[in-house]
């Protein structure tokens, strides 16, 4: 089946953009459109997409708040945060409200396009100047040492853009396991998602770049991993 997508854009022109863009393919399929943050609460509870796309800053409730409230209730449903205006606070607030993407509003039709699927898979997508922004705004924890060997070597999968499904099958244990070991290692770093869990792995240099999957693009200070 195609993913399903609500957009969640106040400006008609963009909106109508995001609508094209995901038009081209048939893989994807617009389920319905609002223009602020509460009618994105509404629908989403109504249609269930697979996709929000969220614009962070939108009239009535903005796009963090409304993104805190489909992640809560609605912990199935993913949302990738879209704006115009590149903050390192604004990428944090979205990351800490539950966002599983995050891309500018110029982002091309393809980087489009893939952000959504890999939010529909449960990876993780950001844009390269945000994951930028990102890692200059975590701070590390007390060092590498406070993971365990299988720990680690369960963020380096998470880093490569796996899903649990797939960490529980390559390291043969299983999906509660795999769950248990995520929640420790959030709890280690002091993170509630696994972009931020990649961006601390990245700033203490636990992950080799080069092992980014296609579910984390980053800043062109590291290599890109196809």
């Amino acid at each position: 089946m195609a993913v399903q997508v609500l957009i969640a854009e106040d400006h008609a022109v963009v909106r109508q953009g995001l609508r094209d863009f995901l038009s081209l393919d048939g893989d994807i399929a617009v389920a319905g459109e609002t223009t602020n943050g509460r009618e994105a609460v509404r629908l989403a509870r109504e249609l269930s997409p697979d996709v929000v796309l969220m614009e962070l800053m939108m009239p009535v409730m903005d796009g963090i708040e409304a993104t805190e409230q489909i992640r809560r209730e609605l912990p199935e449903v993913r949302v990738v945060a879209l704006t115009g205006v590149l903050d390192g606070g604004m990428v944090m607030a979205a990351v800490r409200a539950g966002a599983t993407g995050f891309l500018l509003k110029n982002a091309e039709a393809d980087e489009l396009r893939h952000a959504v699927k890999a939010a529909a898979t449960g990876r993780t997508y950001v844009s390269s100047a945000a994951v930028a922004r990102l890692v200059d705004q975590v701070s590390g924890p007390a060092g590498p040492a406070r993971l365990t060997e299988r720990e680690s070597e369960v963020l380096v999968m998470l880093a490569r853009g796996k899903a649990n499904k797939e960490i529980a099958r390559d390291l043969h244990i299983g999906q509660q396991t795999v769950k248990t070991y995520v929640s420790h290692i959030f709890d280690k770093l002091g993170v509630h998602s696994r972009t931020q869990a990649v961006a601390h792995a990245l700033r203490l240099g636990l992950v080799p770049p080069g092992e980014l999957g296609r579910g984390l693009v980053v800043s062109d200070e590291y290599r890109w991993s196809a």
